[in-house]
């Protein structure tokens, strides 16, 4: 591992040896230069202003010229000829960081039998499809798409590429990376782009999920990120008119090192929190497998989910297909009544994005009132059988 200055760049302004913590670092006619005292700790890398310090692990990565890297990409995932839902709600995210870089916003779909639906595409604020038409690609082959993937952002050349963190995506993600000698950030609950400088800065959990982290990566292209289903929401306030790039392959069975002998579809889950409009959740203030019944009839009369954080799970008060947070799913419905959770970030990762957030807690520093849109403070089981009532009354009239 080495430190290494981009001599152009570098402008000697010292910014970099006023943070270095050991006096590893030396200005030498007008150049930052590095001693033995440095101890690679990286503080001076945040420090540059102008993104001349590069920390290197094994052989050195050259410099990317980021001028060439344009455009927002996001790679679509298929199953039974039908585009993941998660691609949709990256197209929303994706258009939004599109207009903020004034650049084109592509979707990527490795697939087969798709000639009449990228069209439809449009409404979601696509810009152009680049299309990888082969007969084996109905089906997802890791190797694959992992060269067929690098080969296209070789070429064309994006500066974001989003990706669900999907089983799928999580596969090829980080090999496509690796191949690029690109950074990759897993698992990201907010993407924004630096006024400054133009980078992507992404949002994750991060020591177990009790901090949030916002990571750059100001030297390499691509941008790369993974993103749970359910985290952005997709967005057809945008429709355009999209370019199609269709890319014949011909592929063979003897082109993969791997070969699909039976496909075995996952059981449909019964539970649908990612899709639900209205959610409503108990935590561990609850206080009891019995004391969830309130909770569950409130959700009954809204019509909506239920759900729960992490202790009434791990306590078996709810199925673990009913969680929501870091270890569970992530949703944004359009209404999120939280009663008795305190607000962990591990839970709040997974329902922040939420348009009007409910919080019913007794504590009223709980964290669950920073996000929530509207507060109330006092006893659950107080609290939820009095709004249980009103809300019956007002649908008798």
């Amino acid at each position: 591992m080495s430190i290494i200055v981009d001599t152009d760049l570098c402008e000697g302004c010292g910014a970099c040896l006023t943070s270095c913590p050991y006096g590893g670092v030396e200005i030498i006619d007008d150049i930052a230069v590095f001693t033995e005292d440095c101890n690679l700790c990286g503080a001076c890398i945040e420090s540059c202003p102008v993104d001349a310090i590069t920390l290197v692990r094994g052989e050195r990565i050259e410099r990317v010229d980021k001028s060439q890297y344009k455009g927002v990409w996001i790679i679509a995932e298929h199953y039974k000829n039908e585009i993941h839902k998660v691609a949709f709600q990256l197209l929303g995210k994706g258009r939004e960081l599109s207009n903020t870089l004034n650049v084109n916003l592509t979707l990527v779909i490795l697939g087969d039998k798709f000639d009449d639906k990228l069209e439809e595409v449009g409404e979601y604020g696509v810009d152009e499809v680049i299309y990888v038409k082969s007969a084996i690609l109905k089906d997802y082959y890791s190797d694959l798409y992992v060269n067929t993937l690098t080969d296209l952002i070789t070429e064309y050349k994006p500066e974001i590429i989003l990706i669900g963190a999907t089983p799928t995506g999580r596969d090829f993600a980080p090999r496509v990376a690796k191949r690029l000698n690109a950074g990759l950030t897993a698992d990201c609950t907010g993407l924004d782009i630096e006024e400054e400088t133009g980078n992507l800065m992404q949002t994750r959990p991060t020591f177990g999920g009790n901090i949030m982290a916002t990571i750059r990566t100001p030297s390499s292209r691509p941008q790369m990120a993974t993103v749970r289903p359910g985290t952005f929401k997709a967005d057809k306030t945008a429709k355009k008119k999209v370019r199609i790039i269709k890319i014949e392959k011909e592929f063979k069975e003897k082109d993969t090192v791997t070969k699909i002998i039976k496909i075995i579809a996952r059981q449909k889950e019964k539970v649908n929190l990612e899709d639900a409009e209205i959610i409503v959740t108990g935590g561990r203030g609850v206080g009891s497998m019995e004391g969830f019944k309130i909770i569950e009839e409130l959700a009954n009369v809204l019509g909506a989910e239920l759900g729960g954080s992490r202790v009434p799970v791990e306590l078996n008060w709810l199925g673990e297909d009913r969680q929501i947070g870091q270890t569970g799913k992530t949703v944004s419905p359009k209404l999120y009544v939280a009663c008795g959770i305190s607000g962990a970030i591990q839970h709040l990762v997974g329902m922040q994005n939420s348009e009007i957030i409910v919080a019913i807690n007794k504590d009223p520093l709980a964290p669950i009132f920073q996000v929530a849109h509207y507060g109330i403070i006092g006893d659950l089981h107080k609290v939820v059988p009095a709004l249980i009532e009103e809300l019956k009354k007002t649908k008798s009239e």
